[in-house]
């Protein structure tokens, strides 16, 4: 059933084990709606697992995830519905057009007629895809590839997204465009991102959520994450254990 008490999107003791190794070691936390929380950790640390174990692509060893309160493992087609993805270098179609790729997935998702022209457009303009329309995505730089992934995501109108590395190969005006996208974006959808940059965290976020070797080391404001007055970097390599070994 679908959720009632706000929170869209749960990681409940979520674990995933390859053989002896631990990529993920029991996750809880909970974005409640409307909040844009981010989601940080060193290369390694088990983001984009998470992440696709909260998205359904990935089973978990142990624990649930749940996106507007449907448990993707059972209710996976309900959680789709409400749920928009960005994956790190999320798969193309390279041969395909932006327009003809978009068209298919929103025709896969069930959507047609002046509904898909009207979110096609709507995507083609947040997204700034109209200069690369009909050209063929094998011939588009990272970033234009990076703002299909991102169309794709918006284009069923999702309440819930959840972005990896959405400005990655993104130049800085391309990033801007994107982090201004967020922000509106945050007016209506519940948001989990994943960055490495820091300052995009204090741009667009009011949340944070922190991991380390598969656990989680901090869930907090913000403001938690710049503690002492010292800056979200030393705050970030403090919790991480950077420098210590």
């Amino acid at each position: 059933m679908s959720d009632s008490s706000g929170a869209m999107i749960e990681a409940i003791g979520l674990s995933k084990d390859y053989g002896l190794f631990a990529a993920t070691q029991n996750i809880s936390f909970t974005v409640p709606r409307g909040q844009v929380a981010a989601f940080l950790g060193p290369n390694g640390a088990g983001k984009s697992t998470t992440m696709k174990l909260l998205t359904g692509f990935l089973a978990p060893t142990t624990g649930v995830a749940r996106i507007g309160g449907f448990d993707v493992s059972t209710d996976r087609l309900k959680a789709a519905e409400i749920l928009g993805y960005l994956p790190e270098n999320g798969p193309l179609y390279l041969e395909m057009t932006p327009s003809e790729i978009l068209k298919f997935l929103g025709s896969a998702r069930g959507m047609s007629g002046n509904h898909l022209r009207e979110r096609l457009d709507f995507v083609a303009g947040k997204c700034s895809l109209e200069g690369v329309w009909g050209k063929p995505i094998g011939k588009l730089s990272k970033g234009y590839r990076q703002r299909v992934g991102m169309a794709q995501a918006l284009l069923h109108d999702p309440q819930v997204l959840i972005l990896d590395e959405p400005t990655s190969g993104l130049d800085p005006n391309q990033t801007h465009d994107v982090r201004e996208l967020i922000l509106s974006l945050a007016k209506t959808k519940t948001i989990l991102l994943s960055t490495h940059i820091l300052q995009e965290v204090s741009a667009v976020c009011s949340r944070v959520i922190l991991i380390n070797e598969g656990r989680l080391v901090l869930d907090g404001t913000v403001e938690d994450m710049q503690q002492g007055g010292h800056g979200m970097e030393a705050r970030f390599r403090e919790l991480t254990g950077a420098g210590k070994k």
